[in-house]
């Protein structure tokens, strides 16, 4: 059973986060009033991963998210955002966090946020042994639009990254859930066209129908990634339609934090070290340096 700490100074918006993860058997979930009660407890009984609000009295939550990466380097922090909170959710992230979900999506995205935040975390591979033997690793995949394959692809990056010993197992998360977003623009959003707009929520019902549509149905996502000692480069391009990649958001930009629209990019920009995007946005190259940490906005 995975513990999760929920960290909110309302009670009402304590238990809002809470109720939407205590349906799950495999969750046990706790609570604290604020950032001192928080530390205090997860002293006591380190949590599997804390789902935290930014603005509280006495102690915000990026001063939490900055004692939890300076004590507690493999507990994963996942921001709840709210309209003001925009500037500490950038330096969070910054510091450590794993993702964020805004107040306002909370229904529909906090309980899948934590769900594959966890996974990331908690993944262990019997390879990892032999894999550490290879000095460096080159793959190349051609995707169809499959929800499927996402996550074994991305603990795949994540065993081999591991075995090189790149990054700590904090940055090991945030590569991930980059990856993950990456993969997801490139596939549904791109590939299938499904804008955020008109799609803001990614069933397999809905892409199954998509992806059988004669316009669609024979696009792919060409994958490619080079592991070495010193780094993890990623190439992505999906056969979509393209976009104005001068509307990407940026980390730094407190206004992109004001809702979900454009939350993945957002993610990736703040994950990886170098991210360009190129033919009208249908290819994306990333990488993630060694020992690298998450940049600090300006």
């Amino acid at each position: 059973m995975a513990g999760i700490l929920i960290v909110d100074d309302t009670a009402v918006d304590r238990r809002l986060a809470g109720g939407l993860l205590e349906s799950d058997p495999g969750l046990d979930v706790s609570y604290a009033k604020g950032v001192q009660e928080a530390l205090t407890m997860i002293s006591t009984h380190l949590p599997d991963l804390v789902v935290t609000d930014l603005q509280m009295p006495e102690f915000d939550g990026l001063h939490l998210v900055q004692e939890i990466n300076e004590k507690y380097q493999e507990l994963p922090v996942v921001l709840i955002t709210a309209h003001g909170s925009e500037n500490i959710a950038a330096q969070a992230l910054a510091s450590g966090a794993a993702s964020f979900v805004p107040k306002s999506e909370l229904a529909g995205s906090l309980y899948e946020t934590v769900m594959y935040v966890l996974s990331l975390s908690q993944n262990e591979s019997r390879n990892r042994q032999l894999m550490g033997c290879a000095r460096a690793a080159h793959f190349e995949f051609e995707l169809d639009n499959d929800f499927d394959l996402i996550e074994p692809l991305v603990d795949l990056v994540q065993d081999v990254t591991a075995s090189q010993e790149i990054l700590s197992q904090r940055c090991q998360v945030q590569l991930g859930v980059a990856l993950e977003n990456a993969l997801t623009n490139a596939m549904f959003r791109g590939n299938l066209g499904m804008s955020r707009e008109d799609y803001p929520v990614l069933s397999r019902d809905l892409v199954s129908k998509r992806a059988g549509q004669a316009r669609y149905a024979d696009r792919k996502v060409d994958f490619t990634v080079d592991v070495t000692s010193e780094k993890v480069e990623f190439r992505i391009a999906d056969q979509g339609d393209g976009f104005d990649t001068s509307l990407v958001p940026e980390a730094s930009d407190p206004e992109s934090f004001r809702d979900g629209v454009g939350r993945g990019l957002v993610l990736i920009k703040a994950f990886m070290d170098e991210v360009n995007y190129s033919d009208s946005g249908r290819t994306l190259a990333m990488a993630k340096h060694r020992f690298s940490v998450a940049k600090t906005p300006k």
